[in-house]
């Protein structure tokens, strides 16, 4: 049970990262960065935990999600 409430203040936590990442990058609002990622591949992958991605540096999810 304890594993897996700290994997999901890890996801969370990484998800701000990714979102505050993307609007520096983008110069855009974290509200609009927030749509941005969630409407992403990425953030459904991140979620399901597919191949692991959610280990990777939350600067190289951020590009991911803005390629997508």
């Amino acid at each position: 049970m304890e594993e897996e409430l700290l994997e999901k203040n890890y996801q969370e936590r990484l998800e701000e990262r990714i979102i505050a990442q993307i609007a520096k990058t983008k110069k855009i609002p974290l509200s609009d960065a927030m749509e941005l990622y969630y409407h992403s591949s990425i953030a459904d992958k991140i979620a399901t935990g597919l191949y692991g991605i959610q280990y990777l540096d939350y600067k190289i999810l951020a590009q991911l999600a803005l390629e997508n």
